[in-house]
């Protein structure tokens, strides 16, 4: 059940999404789109056929840097992030001090950049960060991103939708990672997603 008084968030594109009609509603302390005018069945087999564009600017970002931030991640998460290669992202579990399961995660290593790029899920990050940061106190240093957007570009045309404002993306296979400019403007894409197509994530 959701506080009516809550005072809910929003993410960067809240105004594009009220000027563009959608449906907002409370979704981990976010005011979010759940649905435009052409409604969700529409928008759902656009995606499966096409391709479709989803705010997800209330998931956790953050960058993780020290001397050697994978093996201190490895402190709470089974994932082998010493050996993660750079230009690579990998899927895995964040452990609680019983070997539990607190939350799961995406761990990126940029090419050239010492520090890890995380992103965890919306309703878990504040929790997900404070806990990281206390396991791996004076191993290395997390630092939340708190006005990034991020984007999730899912579906079969995907690729091809993205490659017109950004081509360096055609050569990323799956679970790969880059810094890119679309349309002038710096971003991280990885090829990743959660819709069972082909997808972004920016």
């Amino acid at each position: 059940m959701t506080d009516t008084n809550e005072v809910l968030l929003r993410t960067p594109l809240h105004a594009l999404h009220v000027e563009l009609g959608a449906k907002m509603v409370p979704f981990a302390g976010y005011d979010m789109p759940v649905q435009y005018p052409t409604g969700i069945l529409k928008e759902h087999l656009h995606t499966r056929e096409k391709a479709g564009l989803f705010d997800v600017s209330h998931m956790g970002q953050a960058f993780l840097s020290g001397d050697d931030p994978g093996r201190a991640l490895e402190r709470v998460t089974p994932a082998d992030l010493a050996g993660l290669k750079e230009g690579m992202q990998r899927y895995g579990l964040l452990l609680n001090d019983r070997g539990g399961i607190k939350d799961d995660f995406m761990t990126s290593r940029l090419i050239g950049e010492p520090a890890l790029y995380l992103v965890v899920n919306a309703s878990m990050k504040e929790s997900d960060f404070a806990y990281i940061s206390e396991r791996l106190k004076g191993l290395a240093v997390l630092a939340p991103q708190p006005d990034r957007a991020l984007l999730a570009l899912q579906g079969p045309a995907a690729e091809a939708v993205l490659a017109r404002h950004a081509s360096a993306v055609a050569s990323l296979n799956f679970m790969k990672v880059v810094r890119a400019d679309i349309a002038g403007i710096p971003a991280i894409v990885s090829r990743t997603g959660y819709t069972g197509e082909d997808g972004f994530e920016i």
